[in-house]
């Protein structure tokens, strides 16, 4: 982990809500005081339990965010790419972080006072909507993700994983950043039967498999496993 303090919002390229909300009122950016975070494959963003102090966007690279279950069992919910905000889901609710976010790659973000966050919430109402928009993005996808754990079974749930990861990456042929561990706790199987579907669905012609790189070959077919379940 490596950290930055010497940062001029003016020069980044991505401008996130905070700074559109107050640039266009003459605001003294050095009151802002953001902290540039440089994170290497594998360190915590945040873990459950901690205390959440700063509001977090993710400016490059991906994340995993997690439950942490008994007997490290745990369920992901959704990968986080760049120019999403980390730690959304508890930034009014409780002052712990109720789940665990891990990097899948070299990744860099942004940190804000949580506090100044919080104001800027009440204050200014542009502001407030976007804030809104990508907290019901979240809920949205962890709503998505109940319905596939209640209603869908291994193979259903692992052809939902790959149809979202397809998504994400906006190809049907993508790197995949996820060990298998990980792509069976996105999908609320084992390890062992991600590794046992993977080899089915490649069999049965539905994907490609050729080391970490996977390629969607009969996507009408993986659709109808999901929907069906």
């Amino acid at each position: 982990m490596k950290f930055d303090k010497n940062i001029d919002c003016s020069k980044c390229e991505f401008k996130c809500d905070v700074y559109r909300s107050i640039s266009d009122k003459h605001f003294d950016f050095n009151l802002l005081k953001p902290v540039y975070v440089q994170y290497k494959k594998h360190e915590y963003i945040c873990k459950q339990g901690s205390l959440v102090t700063h509001a977090i966007y993710l400016l490059r690279g991906s994340a995993k965010l997690y439950i942490e279950g008994l007997n490290n069992r745990n369920i992901s919910l959704y990968i986080l790419t760049p120019q999403s905000y980390i730690g959304l889901l508890s930034f009014f609710e409780t002052p712990l972080y109720s789940y665990s976010v891990k990097v899948l790659e070299d990744t860099q973000v942004c940190m804000i006072d949580l506090n100044f966050v919080k104001d800027l919430y009440i204050k200014n109402h542009e502001f407030l909507l976007n804030l809104n928009k990508a907290f019901g993005k979240s809920v949205s996808s962890i709503m998505g993700k109940i319905i596939t754990l209640n209603q869908k079974n291994i193979r259903g749930r692992l052809a939902d994983t790959l149809l979202y990861l397809s998504s994400l990456y906006n190809s049907d042929n993508f790197e995949m950043l996820l060990t298998r561990k990980d792509l069976g706790e996105l999908s609320a199987i084992s390890e062992e039967n991600a590794v046992r579907l993977l080899a089915e669905f490649k069999r049965e012609n539905i994907i490609c498999v050729t080391g970490k790189q996977i390629s969607i070959i009969d996507k009408n077919l993986l659709k109808k496993i999901s929907d069906l379940g």
